[in-house]
């Protein structure tokens, strides 16, 4: 913990980018002091100028320093994390999936706190001081992982923000959990979740109209869990876009997963995502590899917002995810070819919420007086050295907070 006020003195800072024969081949650094003031940046100066203060300097030893990490998608509540090693068990449904869920739930939830907070650790020592967790909201937990979760969520207060999706896991309609739904957004749920609208509940409109009225009447936002591909999984997010637009929902809806646009025609997908992306709309990706390889940079380019994120953390689910959002934007820059100075430090702000120390011009945007003091300290030269090798980080800041690492 340290003091309200103080200097962070030998930071390493982006100030732009260095150019050759037209192509950006390098990114210049300055070693700079900066002021801390109750959570803000108050004051950032060259090393030129000799620090006249009494206030408390803790030396950063020239380590780089980039914006905290923002996880936009992570299930806390139901994992095998801090516990014993366990593969998923094969299925040939999404619904064997969930009755098996029924009977593992229960076994879970007596650890399921503890479980979160030894997730959020392990996170937050990676860098992320923002987290969306989706909840199990459904008949056979009722509203006990809510509670977990809240819980886990509580130990971090003041060390990180945080919302909570209301995720009705076995079907919003399929398991009648529309006012358990509505229980939990009025008990400290953020947004309304949702799961695949045809597979799961059969109906597509009715299913997407119980969501739509539920975020409207709690004046939430939505994050619904979309796998159907073909013409499911376009006419659900056909039929959204039109309902957002009606219930003026702009900026408030994330699609996770969104797998329709994996095998689309490029240029439908072109025109689904510009009418999502005037809506405000966002898409969180795990980044997947293999047939369901997402155009994560056409999304971006036809200005939706594309968040990277975790998913499950080893559940029955899927054995795979470690948590580190700096190896998931490794991961979307090797997947997709973002392999020189500028791409891989701008590929940054996909786990940061859209922050990047230089812009794609170069200009320097971040750290800025006034800014949040959230922040982390990384053994690497540039942005683009801490992407392409997932650098190690040293320490992790939280609105002017020491919350992992130390110096």
């Amino acid at each position: 913990m340290l003091n309200a006020s103080y200097w962070l003195t030998n930071v390493k800072l982006e100030q732009g980018y260095i150019m050759e024969d037209g192509q950006v081949a390098g990114t210049n650094t300055e070693i700079c002091h900066i002021r801390i003031e109750n959570g803000v940046i108050a004051e950032i100066i060259g090393t030129e100028l000799e620090l006249q203060s009494t206030l408390p300097k803790y030396d950063c030893k020239a380590l780089l320093l980039l914006p905290s990490f923002e996880e936009a998608h992570i299930h806390l509540d139901k994992t095998y994390f801090d516990g014993p090693w366990k593969a998923v068990k094969h299925v040939s449904s999404i619904f064997e999936r969930i009755e098996e869920e029924k009977v593992l739930l229960p076994k879970l939830l007596p650890r399921a706190k503890q479980q979160a907070e030894s997730i959020l650790t392990l996170i937050q020592g990676f860098g992320a001081t923002h987290v969306r967790s989706h909840c199990n909201i459904e008949p056979v937990s009722g509203l006990n992982r809510l509670e977990a979760t809240k819980q886990a969520f509580n130990t971090f207060s003041g060390k990180m923000s945080s919302e909570i999706v209301a995720f009705p896991q076995h079907g919003l309609l399929r398991s009648q959990s529309v006012q358990l739904v509505k229980q939990s957004l009025a008990e400290g749920a953020t947004h309304v979740g949702g799961v695949d609208p045809h597979t799961v509940d059969g109906d597509i409109e009715k299913s997407l109209q119980a969501m739509v009225e539920l975020a409207v009447g709690a004046n939430a936002g939505i994050d619904i869990h979309l796998h159907d591909g073909n013409e499911a999984g376009k006419q659900t997010l056909i039929r959204l876009v039109d309902l957002i637009e009606e219930a003026g929902l702009q900026g408030k809806v994330t699609v996770s997963h969104a797998f329709w646009f994996a095998g689309a025609r490029p240029e439908e997908a072109e025109e689904v995502a510009g009418r999502m992306a005037s809506l405000g709309m966002t898409i969180a990706s795990t980044v997947p590899i293999g047939r369901m390889m997402m155009p994560l940079p056409m999304l971006y380019s036809q200005g939706v917002k594309v968040k990277l994120a975790t998913d499950s953390l080893t559940d029955h689910w899927s054995p795979f995810g470690n948590g580190d959002q700096l190896d998931k934007a490794g991961r979307f820059a090797e997947l997709y070819g973002y392999n020189d100075e500028r791409s891989l430090s701008q590929s940054l702000g996909f786990i940061t919420g859209g922050k990047t120390p230089l812009n794609s011009e170069g200009e320097q945007v971040w750290p800025k007086v006034g800014d949040a003091a959230s922040f982390v300290l990384v053994h690497a030269s540039c942005s683009a050295e801490a992407i392409a090798r997932r650098s190690e980080r040293q320490a992790v800041w939280y609105e002017g907070r020491l919350v992992s690492g130390s110096l």
